[in-house]
């Protein structure tokens, strides 16, 4: 099942060290199956806040998000984005082809009736 790594960025500040960033990152990805789906468009909010930027990551699964965000490699140049963007990040497992949301709600009523 893919998982996927998503930033919130606020307030970025680009400099030499974002753009070194950016230009490191994707190599830190490629050992771990990571690629980009989304980096930084415009949001277009449609309910509550969403104040920056969003990115994206997707990997083949949760175990090598975790792997990659672990890495040397990433932790060497994490440091050039956190000194000058304020963000949240996390990982988390995608769903798998046919997941059908209805099931879910059914196995939700499901625990309530019988909690």
């Amino acid at each position: 099942m893919p998982a996927f790594a998503l930033a919130h960025l606020r307030n970025p500040q680009v400099n030499e060290d974002i753009l070194t960033y950016l230009e490191r990152i994707q190599a830190t990805l490629e050992p771990y199956g990571g690629r980009f789906v989304v980096h930084g468009p415009e949001v277009d909010v449609r309910e509550g806040e969403w104040p920056g930027s969003v990115v994206i990551l997707e990997f083949p699964d949760r175990q090598q998000a975790h792997a990659w965000y672990d890495s040397p490699a990433y932790q060497e140049i994490l440091p050039l984005r956190t000194r000058h963007i304020d963000a949240s990040a996390i990982i988390f497992d995608g769903v798998g082809p046919g997941y059908d949301p209805g099931r879910t709600a059914a196995a939700l009523r499901a625990q309530t009736a019988t909690g």
